[in-house]
């Protein structure tokens, strides 16, 4: 496996509540898609949806993986969220913790 596919990812995703927030974290940490799941406070979020400007309450997710497995993780999220046009973002983590960093890499699926 190329060192690419081992780099260690930070994924955010907007959810309509803590509820389904929840499940979300839950589902992907179960199937090992992510190593960890945080569920964050409320946030308000802004933003133009079919040419309307929208303000509505969300909860953001924090998702820890691998690159290796963000294609799969993707389409689990398309799969199970409630919105049309779920964010879906990730980030590579260039610095961290070796032994956590390792942690991310032993508990997601390749």
């Amino acid at each position: 496996m190329d060192i690419k596919s081992q780099q260690a990812l930070l994924v955010f995703c907007s959810c309509p509540d803590t509820d389904s927030a929840k499940s979300l974290a839950a589902t992907l940490v179960r199937e090992s898609l992510v190593a960890c799941a945080q569920v964050s406070q409320t946030v308000d979020s802004f933003y133009i949806w079919q040419g309307e400007l929208c303000q509505e309450t969300e909860v953001s997710l924090q998702l820890k993986c691998l690159a290796s497995a963000y294609p799969r993780l993707e389409q689990r999220i398309l799969e199970l969220h409630p919105y049309e046009v779920p964010e879906i973002i990730a980030v590579p983590i260039s610095h961290g913790l070796p032994a956590y960093l390792d942690w991310i890499k032993d508990n997601t699926k390749l």
